[in-house]
């Protein structure tokens, strides 16, 4: 029971640490602290006198205090550090007291994961930005609250269903599925750090075109410029911003095509959990769908913008909460 608390706890402060996350980075408070893990060179505090905002702007290279993005990054860090800490204490419990062996195993790997995004965290600041920095610490907010349900799954003993496994056809469609989720989640964080969220202003259409002309893609998607180099805003002309808007339209199609395939096939089985999570896959597909719609019709106002990053990890959860019933049915997926 205590275990079951302490994993939910932890599902709880990991999606808000992912959804605050998004709302600093649409905020553009990434660099609203120069300086890791500090912030300004304080720890509790902010610069508030006259003499400490100056000498706050003196130490900032670009010169730009703002009291604002910097409260935001450090709640963000905060609540990160508080996280970290609680996966501490449940990998010290799970390996010492609690759980089985995948358990200690999986807090383990859990604990490996939050360093991996603290170092991410720290060159998100110290890289200035950097659009592969942020996806991957993107990618590894949405890996930790991920591995985290996972755990809470399996430390319910679920009554295995009595029927036989699903046929394997239904295995891969899960696969392929879950993998064109994950790949539409890291378009949308270099969509997202690549300031091209806004690169195509209509909708259906691109710039009233279905394949607008003169994309750049070879500038698109470039992983690394070299050091030195400030990020905030961006730094990629219009055309390779529309060629990345437009691969995350594509995206967001096939990952939407193959995860309706597998709610459909899940509604038409003749088992009673799997038809409920048919139906919640499509729900959350819809609301996902048409906030990603609304953040271009609407000229992403923060709070679709916001609420389609918090969708996209409640749709993660629900497709790893599948494969739990993929994995009771006699099938690993």
């Amino acid at each position: 029971m205590l275990l079951c608390r302490l994993l939910s706890l932890t599902v709880a402060l990991t999606f808000i640490v992912v959804v605050v996350g998004a709302f600093v980075r649409l905020t553009d408070a990434g660099l609203g602290c120069p300086d890791w893990p500090g912030c300004y060179g304080h720890l509790a505090s902010l610069p508030e006198t006259g003499q400490e905002i100056a000498a706050a702007q003196a130490q900032d290279p670009r010169g730009m205090y703002d009291a604002g993005k910097a409260s935001r990054e450090m709640l963000h860090r905060y609540l990160a550090g508080a996280l970290g800490l609680l996966i501490l204490a449940l990998t010290v419990l799970c390996r010492t007291r609690l759980g089985s062996a995948h358990l200690a195993r999986g807090t383990t790997a859990l604990l490996a994961l939050v360093v991996l995004q603290a170092l991410l965290g720290m060159w998100t600041v110290t890289l200035q930005l950097k659009p592969l920095v942020v996806t991957l610490h993107l990618l590894g907010g949405f890996a930790t609250l991920g591995l985290v349900w996972w755990l809470l799954l399996r430390s319910h003993d679920w009554p295995r269903p009595t029927s036989s496994a699903p046929p394997r056809s239904l295995r891969y469609l899960y696969a392929a599925a879950l993998a064109g989720l994950v790949v539409q989640i890291a378009l949308g964080g270099w969509t997202s750090s690549n300031y091209a969220a806004l690169a195509c202003p209509d909708f259906p259409t691109c710039r009233e075109q279905w394949w607008p002309a003169g994309m750049d893609f070879s500038e698109a998607f470039v992983l690394w410029r070299g050091l030195g180099i400030d990020y905030e805003y961006g730094v990629l002309d219009s055309p390779a911003r529309t060629a990345i808007h437009v691969t995350h339209r594509i995206g967001a199609v096939v990952a939407a095509m193959l995860i309706l395939a597998l709610a459909v096939a899940s509604i038409r089985s003749r088992l009673s959990a799997w038809r409920i999570s048919g139906f919640i896959l499509i729900m959350l597909l819809t609301v996902q769908i048409s906030l990603g719609i609304g953040n271009v019709v609407l000229q992403l106002p923060l709070a679709v913008a916001v609420a389609h990053n918090a969708f996209a990890a409640i749709l993660l959860l629900a497709m790893l909460t599948q494969g739990r019933l993929l994995l009771d049915c006699g099938a690993d997926p």
